[in-house]
């Protein structure tokens, strides 16, 4: 077995014998430059100014791989310069400056115009070590990295440990139930690393090194980010890993699930209950066995006794003016027709997987031909009916008594260890790319319970899996979300009251006061997530199961709905930045308050886009809850409209009906109407709240809801101005056109004070209402 590690022993003896640098020992190339370091290849790829890869091999060998995450190819000839020294080579960018030691092929980092660097830590971080078995002809490798001690770190997918900041931790990525595993991390020094590989991984960050250690490697390959805020980092990943398509208006409404409805009928009457009490609902959702028993496990077809008139279901959903969510599984059960087709064709994978003991098996998710199989079933048996969107359940996948010797089993791709964390990503982008392929008349949703870098592309919206219903668990989700979006992948939520509820069971399930405060401050964290659903098991979540209207319980989540379609419109406008620019909707306070020292390990509040702050209440019983209100602006209570200094913190009351909730002044807010659902009513008397006290800026995006004739220009967007000085708010020239857009409308103008426009309602004063036709208008307030 060969070890290929930098020692700095090992090397000095190989360098003894060697010329310092020279024309042999390094050569610039049309992507970047590829230097010889003894037994290491050493190549550098710029894929922009700011994005430098990372290729090491062992001497004279290539990379043979296309990464399944990233999309991106290098520039050719790229503007860069190479110079060296007698013992560095250097690759300068317009932002980066790369430094390769060529005694010890160490790698250090530079922002042009900072005194920051990043190190390669030595001795002995690069490891290229043969694999035995059956990954023989790869490797396992290992980076490390030197950070400093005032750096914080975030990302690594979805982690359950209740950390923002990831430093001091050892974590095992490998995807489960409840954790997502994705090796990138970006730092508070400005920069981010992603180690492009999908075996289990160990990460580990400790006062010595950071290391990335995966099992299997065709060889190491990485990609260093320079940015200047997390957004920049976030915008490299995307640039790198695919935009994030716009979803449809209605998925951004509020979505209702159980563990499970059981027939067509309970199904069909829980959005008829959402009717006639009129509560908005936009999405229910079919979790599973709508198929029968477990030896016909995800057939793709309903069970004829339970859903016997499977379309006439669908079309009563579209009729109510809601939309259906199907779950599909990657396993199948031995009596289906999928079994049977993917068996005879070798693209079955033989270990066990969910349901137990009814030996049902995984699909090869890396094979393109097992996904067109895939595809065929669930076009014809559930597609065609006219369902709207998918729950794409144990996507990472279970995994159940588990042996080291299943990962030996061989994949389209090689072993299954060599590219395990890929599996959501390959699964969930197979559904994607064939739904696209049947219609562009329907955005793609996709609910799915694990993630892997790059999955942005797919129209997914990742949950944290099926959480214990309880106060610590609910507390983890903030962070875990947080960590989650920081890794490229904006899409994110949790069940709405935890999944499993059962202890909760004896004392009266949806009745049991414990539960209600629970479930109650879930939801309202809910209603700041990018999609807001409710779902569990043990206890129904429908909100008629909390009491009628009038009752304290049910009048409160009814209004946190109620609050989540009012801000629809605002919503819309953010994830239309997230496809067009790479933000974020779900965002740590670092991320637009980084100059204030306090925030950058707070991971009990968040931001949703660049103007709410949210402080969910994770604790039972409090009366009064301290947030903290980041220096660089004042802001202004939701609820109370008093305007109140930064950098400092607050102490909020916190009766059960109240979540702290904070406007960054000089926000502008675009307020819907009240509505059932998210398409009843155009945007044609929108309110527009100013929240004064800085000047302001907002971009109403509109376009057809549906469909993907945006990505051809089939939308319209409006900015707005406030300049708080001249007391002046300012729409521009409308910019853009498509099929039934609003050619004049009103504009409901509200100045927001303490003593007008607080809360929820539109029991305020308007300032002024100005009609709206297109053309740039001034408005002194």
């Amino acid at each position: 077995m060969k070890l290929f590690c930098l020692s700095a022993f090992f090397l000095w003896m190989i360098m003894s014998s060697l010329p310092y640098a020279n024309g042999q020992r390094f050569q610039k190339t049309q992507t970047g430059i590829s230097a010889n370091i003894g037994e290491i290849d050493v190549t550098l790829e710029v894929y922009s100014p700011s994005i430098i890869r990372v290729i090491k091999m062992p001497k004279g060998k290539v990379l043979k791989r296309n990464s399944l995450s990233v999309i991106q190819v290098p520039e050719v000839n790229p503007k860069f310069k190479v110079s060296n020294t007698k013992h560095s080579v250097f690759l300068q960018t317009d932002s980066l400056i790369v430094e390769i030691g060529l005694k010890l092929g160490n790698l250090t980092f530079y922002k042009i115009g900072s005194k920051q660097k990043v190190f390669e830590e030595l001795p002995g971080s690069t490891i290229l070590k043969d694999c035995t078995g059956a990954d023989k002809g790869d490797f396992s490798i290992s980076q490390g990295f030197s950070l400093k001690p005032e750096e914080c770190i975030y990302g690594l997918g979805q982690q359950q440990n209740g950390n923002l900041n990831q430093r001091g931790k050892t974590i095992w990525l490998a995807q489960g139930n409840t954790k997502v595993a994705i090796p990138f991390f970006q730092s508070t020094a400005g920069y981010g690393i992603f180690w492009d590989n999908y075996s289990p991984t160990q990460f580990k960050d400790s006062a010595r090194n950071t290391s990335f250690t995966s099992q299997v490697a065709k060889g190491i390959d990485y990609y260093f980010m320079k940015g200047n805020s997390t957004d920049d980092i976030v915008a490299d990943m995307r640039f790198l890993t695919g935009s994030a398509p716009l979803l449809p208006l209605w998925v951004y409404g509020y979505n209702q699930s159980k563990e499970r409805y059981k027939t067509q009928f309970e199904l069909m009457d829980v959005v008829k209950q959402y009717r006639k009490l009129k509560v908005p609902l936009d999405g229910i959702i079919q979790d599973w066995q709508y198929w029968g028993d477990n030896v016909h496990w995800n057939a793709m077809a309903f069970d004829s006794l339970t859903y016997p008139r499977p379309k006439r279901m669908v079309d009563s959903v579209h009729a109510l003016n809601a939309h259906l969510f199907v779950v599909a599984w990657p396993g199948f059960g031995p009596s289906t027709p999928q079994y049977k087709q993917l068996e005879d064709s070798n693209m079955l994978m033989h270990f066990d997987t969910w349901p137990p003991d009814a030996g049902a098996r995984v699909y090869d998710v890396y094979n393109p031909s097992a996904r067109d199989i895939y595809w065929s079933y669930l076009n014809k048996g559930v597609f065609s009916l006219g369902v709207d969107a998918w729950w794409l359940d144990s996507s990472e996948p279970d995994h159940l008594n588990e042996k080291d010797t299943d990962f030996d089993e061989k994949t389209y791709l090689g072993t299954y260890r060599s590219v395990r964390n890929a599996f959501p990503l390959e699964h969930v982008g197979g559904i994607y790319k064939h739904q696209r392929k049947v219609s562009n008349d329907k955005r793609v949703v996709i609910l799915t319970r694990s993630a892997f870098a790059g999955q942005q592309r797919y129209g997914a919206n990742t949950w944290s899996g099926d959480v214990t219903s309880d106060w610590e668990t609910f507390a983890r989700q903030i962070p875990a979300g947080l960590n989650f979006s920081l890794t490229g992948i904006p899409y994110w939520n949790t069940d709405i009251g935890g999944f499993f509820a059962g202890k909760f069971t004896k004392d009266g399930g949806a009745q049991n006061p414990a539960f209600q405060e629970l479930y109650t401050r879930w939801l309202q964290f809910g209603t700041f997530m990018p999609m807001m659903r409710s779902h569990g098991t043990d206890i129904p979540r429908e909100i008629y199961q909390f009491g009628k209207p009038g009752d304290r319980i049910f009048n409160i989540l009814e209004k946190y709905i109620k609050l989540r379609y009012r801000l629809l419109p605002y919503l819309y406008a953010t994830a239309w930045q997230v496809t067009k620019n790479g933000a974020s909707i779900m965002r740590p306070l670092q991320s637009d308050f980084a100059a204030d020292p306090n925030v950058a390990e707070i991971g009990n509040e968040f931001l949703f886009g660049k103007s709410i702050l949210v402080s969910p209440v994770t604790k039972p019983g409090i009366q009064k809850q301290k947030v903290y209100l980041p220096s660089g602006s004042s802001w202004i209570d939701f609820w109370s409209g008093d305007q109140l200094k930064g950098g400092v913190w607050v102490e909020k009351k916190v009766p059960l009906d109240i979540m702290p909730l904070y406007v960054k002044a000089g926000a502008i807010l675009p307020w819907g109407p009240d509505v059932q659902y998210a398409t009843e009513k155009r945007w044609e008397n929108l309110r527009i709240r100013v929240y004064p006290g800085s000047d302001a800026d907002f971009v109403l995006y509109e376009d057809e809801n549906d469909n993907y004739d945006y990505e051809k220009g089939a939308y319209s967007e409006i900015h707005f101005h406030w300049n708080d000085q001249a007391k002046t708010l300012r729409i521009d020239n409308r910019k853009g056109n498509f099929p039934g857009m609003l050619y004049k409308r009103d504009f409901d103008i509200v100045l927001v004070d303490k003593n007008n426009c607080s809360g929820p309602d539109l029991s305020s004063i308007v300032t002024r209402k100005v009609e709206y036709v297109g053309k740039a208008i001034n408005i002194k307030l």
